[in-house]
């Protein structure tokens, strides 16, 4: 890699403009634009000053053979003496306790949501018994299948929360910009390469379950299944849901650990800085939203009713939060 592009490269891991890199240094952005493009190369004052902003050693913006930057032990401060934030650096260690973290706990995070899933099944049957077979009484049907319901959300709910709690002392890898120490990217990038197979037939098998899970509820309706057997296509079908699902979150999240560590796919230094600038957003909208659901359900008394304001805020939400992404970038782009 040469200097033109590690300068790039370093300048947007620490989420800065091409402009605010030149204050930093005290030159115009049209140098900083020359130094990127390969037009012209920083004088020796210039390459130290680099060195101290972005935390690497000289030798590593010199040498056009060194691929991977290793950190420098002190934190100097920026051009003007000021004191600068240190990067996070993540040794091997770490990253290996890390991926094996989420390969732990993945699976049972897995059986959580596949529990959630689950947990109505019992209910459907036992009121389609209680109806169409008549071996309960509907008053035993309803409490015994939400006593089964409640314990199974319950369970999963645990289940989600301590192991949730395990990794959440990782989330900084979702938001924050960090660096790799030396060798840390080239193990990553092989674990990523021997599970993507794995990733991809899980992702196939896993949606297409999903996909085929209506299928029971299709037959049935054609061969003319009333009643309880319909009942039951339902409950099969939650079930088939389930096993996809059971199937998809493991790999998911291991292929996401992945992403995590080479800071690439959604997780790319771009995108977090975006997150960043846009994290505003998501809090007053929902706090409008909140007001407005308040404020119609009160006025108008019609609770019943009103509950559509939350899919159609949900749906919005998603549009919206896109265009205010969109207009960021865009900003920051014409910034440099």
């Amino acid at each position: 890699m040469i200097l033109a592009d590690k300068i790039m490269q370093l300048r947007k891991q620490k989420g800065w403009s091409q402009e605010e890199l030149a204050d930093k240094l005290g030159i115009s952005r049209q140098s900083v634009s020359k130094w990127e493009s390969g037009m012209s190369i920083p004088e020796l004052d210039k390459i130290l000053k680099l060195g101290e902003l972005f935390e690497v050693s000289t030798d590593y913006l010199l040498k056009d053979e060194l691929e991977e930057a290793e950190p420098t032990a002190v934190v100097s401060g920026d051009a003007f003496g000021e004191e600068a934030e240190p990067m996070r650096s993540i040794s091997m260690k770490e990253a290996e306790t890390y991926m094996e973290l989420t390969e732990k706990v993945s699976r049972k995070i897995a059986f959580g949501v596949s529990l959630c899933i689950l947990s109505p099944v019992c209910l459907i049957q036992l009121g389609g018994l209680s109806e169409y077979k008549q071996t309960l009484s509907e008053n035993a049907a309803g409490g015994l299948g939400m006593i089964i319901l409640i314990g199974m959300v319950a369970i999963a709910v645990a289940i989600l929360i301590s192991n949730g709690m395990g990794l959440s002392r990782y989330e900084y890898m979702e938001k924050e910009i960090f660096s790799l120490q030396y060798g840390v990217k080239g193990m990553v990038e092989r674990r990523k390469e021997a599970h993507e197979d794995c990733f991809r037939r899980h992702v196939t098998i896993g949606a297409c379950l999903c996909i085929i899970s209506v299928i029971p509820l299709f037959v049935g309706t054609m061969i003319g299944v009333e009643d309880y057997g319909l009942i039951t296509c339902l409950s099969l079908l939650l079930v088939i849901v389930a096993i996809g699902v059971f199937i998809l979150i493991p790999s998911g999240m291991v292929h996401e650990s992945h992403e995590k560590l080479l800071q690439i796919g959604d997780y790319t230094v771009e995108k977090k800085e975006l997150g960043r600038r846009t994290s505003y957003f998501p809090t007053i909208y929902w706090c409008v939203v909140v007001a407005i659901y308040l404020g119609i359900s009160f006025y108008t008394n019609a609770w019943e009713e009103t509950w559509i304001i939350w899919p159609v805020a949900g749906v919005l939400f998603v549009a919206l939060y896109g265009i205010v992404q969109a207009l960021e970038s865009a900003r920051r782009e014409r910034r440099g």
